[in-house]
């Protein structure tokens, strides 16, 4: 995805450079075209951060709720496989002793049985239900409970399948739309590329040789292992992350449950001051829609933006002025 829309945004930016060329010499009215400055592109990067970071949120919780239903669909689809085998089960049985009363002149066809909405109430019309054994009364009622079962597990299933299927719209409605904001945010940074908060970030994983010991130490081995995978929004690895994806999984390898999503893991720990950072804690920007992982020495991993890798990046400059809180899992 980065390389096909690093090539879009290249074209983009030749045109626009045209169009802001030919719009800066003269505007309707004589007014000259005024350039944004770097100050007021910045600021533009930072609101579509915070905005594509909310987006990716929904995303992610879109995600759950398909996964949810997807595995509610799945559930029932194999109950009413169990169900149908039980029901052949009991019919077969049914049939047996319908095809044996049917022989004694007792009972019409077992085809009409068998065939019948309520087999009960068949047997039930064509004699009376005196000749059959308590075994038979009993499996001829399983049967007839087996039916209304497997035709109610089937409606669930259906109604579970339709709303998978408008989760799915749901979050395809949020794939285009984070997709659109990356676009415009990439198109701006391409502007002003000394203004990209998320430089470099090619390193290929690496090991953690830093302070931290405990769980601490075991999920920044994790995140650090995973330094130059590409930022996907939506991903929890292990081909590639988006920011809550990689810390979610980092402090999961070191036996730590956190929330699949950004505004869920900030309040999933202990909240810590900016001065009281220890490595392994989670730091929060942008309004709290980006995160990533303190390290130490006043640097943080994390999982950037689509088009870019994770990386470790320091703490000030643009992530100094975005910073929000943090909190020690």
């Amino acid at each position: 995805m980065a390389n096909s829309s690093g090539r879009r945004t290249a074209s983009r930016i030749v045109a626009g450079i045209g169009a802001v060329a030919a719009g800066s010499l003269i505007l309707p009215g004589g007014i000259a075209h005024a350039e944004p400055t770097k100050e007021e592109v910045k600021k533009k990067i930072s609101d579509l951060q915070k905005e594509a970071g909310k987006i990716v949120d929904d995303y992610n919780a879109a995600k759950e709720d398909y996964d949810t239903a997807k595995k509610k669909y799945d559930g029932l689809d194999k109950q009413v496989g169990d169900e149908e085998e039980r029901y052949n089960k009991l019919r077969n049985k049914v049939a047996e002793f319908a095809s044996a009363n049917y022989r004694a002149g007792e009972l019409d066809s077992p085809t009409r049985v068998l065939a019948a909405d309520s087999p009960k109430d068949l047997l039930g019309k064509s004699a009376d239900l005196g000749y059959l054994s308590d075994n038979q009364k009993t499996q001829l009622d399983e049967f007839e409970g087996s039916t209304e079962r497997l035709i109610k597990l089937k409606k669930e299933s259906k109604d579970a399948l339709k709303e998978t299927k408008g989760e799915k719209d749901k979050i395809e409605k949020k794939k285009d739309k984070v997709e659109d904001k990356i676009d415009k945010q990439e198109d701006l940074l391409a502007e002003f590329p000394d203004a990209d908060p998320a430089s470099g970030g090619n390193d290929s994983g690496q090991s953690y040789n830093g302070s931290a010991s405990g769980n601490a130490k075991a999920a920044l081995d994790y995140a650090y292992a995973q330094l130059g995978k590409p930022y996907v929004y939506g991903g929890a690895g292990p081909s590639g992350f988006d920011c809550s994806g990689l810390t979610m999984r980092a402090w999961g390898a070191a036996g730590v449950s956190l929330p699949r999503t950004t505004y869920g893991q900030v309040g999933a720990g202990q909240s810590v001051s900016r001065d009281a950072l220890q490595p392994g804690d989670l730091v929060f920007f942008s309004g709290n829609g980006h995160m990533g992982m303190y390290v130490g020495n006043n640097q943080m991993i994390h999982a950037p933006r689509t088009g870019k890798n994770v990386e470790v990046v320091s703490l000030s400059g643009y992530w100094g002025g975005q910073y929000e809180s943090a909190v020690r899992p």
